[in-house]
């Protein structure tokens, strides 16, 4: 198989990965898909969210009523003093009066009021824009009832009402502050900084809340991946420090049980080798020229049954006692290829330097050795390619074999099972190598997968988290 055709097998690969994640993207609900993942951050939104809708509310409402009540009296009270001002310039339209009148109205209403003799407005109105302006202009019309015009950009915070009289045209400066309160822009400002105070207090406790999750979250994973977690402590909440507690008793009775096991197993094995230690010995010592053919077969009988002990007790085994140690997975790939190469099958070995993780290196080197000694058992010829994938080392074992059919891919990796004769998946014919393989890539939280290989024979794929 060319690169070319491996290459095209890795797109396919990639393309089922991309349909599968398309696929849970349609089952997951439209809501669903915005909402935040993370406990930290649906913590937070259930915080935040009727904060922030009773903050809305009462802004509203607030508003609302505010710019009802306030502004309509504010307006009304300027149109209610422009309507008086000509009340008396009507009553009154000497030059002696309209002076005493437009100084009355300067120093008692804080509006600028000027006659414009003789002058017209406009017939077409400019619309009026704002809710502002319409408030005033609701409020000319209902006091006032005369033609007027508004101009809100004649200075900075002043607003020119112009209103037509009978003789002329009636110009009042109004100041900003006799028609608007910044008490709006108070209250929303006040709104605004208590929520960004709320948001600084609710995200500083939460993170104190969820850390000790995530640490719990980490200790579990480490524990999941064989990896020492002895300076784990309780802390958090009374619920968090229950899942604390209960995560520490798992660990102590998965500790005592495996070192149970691993003492029984010690006391099986030496009981085990003694008969036959014995057994051996007893054959060496038979001179008998007519028995040498029986003693040879029962001589290879004993040493297959050595074999199968082995096999026997490192699956049960499991490597479990062996100390997790930062490891240079690209040597020890290098060790297990030689190893293969000096036992007669071909290997091609691609690895970048630097693949360095906490590993048991020994389980480990018997997980590769096993994949190995099967692909040299039934092909002859090995690729091994190990590189770093999305958080993960991903170690690749090709072989030009027959392969194995789809079906039984997954009964290989039972205790014992065989496919046939033609392919006996295990290092030492007691159909436990692939078995004991899985069950150390399980036991450093990683898994094996078979597939086709791209060379005709099976592919063997180990996935170990960083």
């Amino acid at each position: 198989m060319t690169a070319s055709g491996q290459a095209g097998t890795d797109g396919a690969a990639a393309g089922r990965a991309a349909a599968r994640r398309a696929e849970r993207r349609r089952r997951t609900p439209f809501l669903k898909r915005f909402l935040p993942r993370t406990l930290f951050g649906r913590s937070l939104l259930i915080i935040v969210t009727p904060v922030i809708l009773a903050q809305a509310v009462a802004t509203w409402i607030f508003y609302d009523r505010h710019w009802d009540t306030v502004t309509n009296r504010l307006a009304y009270a300027v149109a209610g003093d422009i309507a008086t001002v000509i009340a008396m310039l009507e009553r009154d339209p000497s030059q002696d009066g309209r002076d005493w009148t437009l100084a009355t109205a300067a120093r008692t209403t804080d509006l600028i009021v000027t006659v414009e003799p003789d002058q017209i407005l406009p017939d077409k109105r400019r619309a009026l824009s704002g809710l502002l302006e319409r408030t005033l202009g609701k409020a000319l019309d209902d006091r006032v009832g005369r033609p007027f015009t508004i101009n809100t950009r004649v200075a900075h915070e002043w607003y020119e009402i112009r209103v037509q009289m009978a003789d002329g045209v009636l110009s009042v400066m109004s100041p900003e502050r006799r028609l608007f309160t910044p008490t709006s822009y108070i209250f929303i400002l006040w709104m605004v900084g208590s929520a960004i105070v709320l948001f600084a207090v609710a995200i500083l406790f939460m993170r104190n809340q969820i850390r000790p999750i995530k640490r719990l979250a980490i200790a579990a994973d480490a524990l999941g991946k064989g990896r020492d977690v002895s300076n784990f402590k309780m802390e958090g909440a009374t619920e968090v420090r229950q899942a604390a507690s209960a995560f520490l008793l798992m660990r102590e009775r998965i500790q005592r049980q495996i070192n149970q096991r691993t003492e029984m197993l010690a006391g099986v094995s030496h009981d085990l080798r003694t008969p036959l230690t014995r057994m051996k010995l007893a054959l060496d010592m038979i001179e008998d020229p007519d028995l040498d053919p029986e003693v040879e077969e029962l001589k290879a009988d004993v040493a297959e049954m050595e074999e199968m002990i082995e096999g026997y007790l490192a699956f049960a085994r499991g490597e479990g006692t062996e100390a997790v140690q930062p490891t240079d997975l690209t040597r020890l790939l290098n060790e297990v290829a030689a190893g293969a190469r000096r036992e007669g099958t071909e290997v091609t070995l691609t690895a970048p330097e630097g693949l360095t993780l906490p590993l048991r290196p020994n389980a480990v080197r018997r997980c590769i050795a096993n994949l190995l000694v099967n692909a040299g058992r039934h092909a002859g010829t090995a690729w091994v390619k190990a590189e770093r994938k999305d958080g993960v080392i991903e170690i690749t074992v090709d072989d030009d074999g027959p392969g194995i059919p789809a079906y039984l891919r997954d009964d290989v990796f039972k205790p014992f099972f065989r496919v046939d004769s033609s392919r006996n998946l295990d290092t030492g014919g007691s159909g436990l190598g692939l078995t004991i393989a899985r069950d150390v890539a399980r036991s450093h939280g990683g898994d094996i997968t078979l597939d086709d290989s791209p060379y005709g024979g099976l592919r063997a794929v180990i996935r170990l988290p960083v």
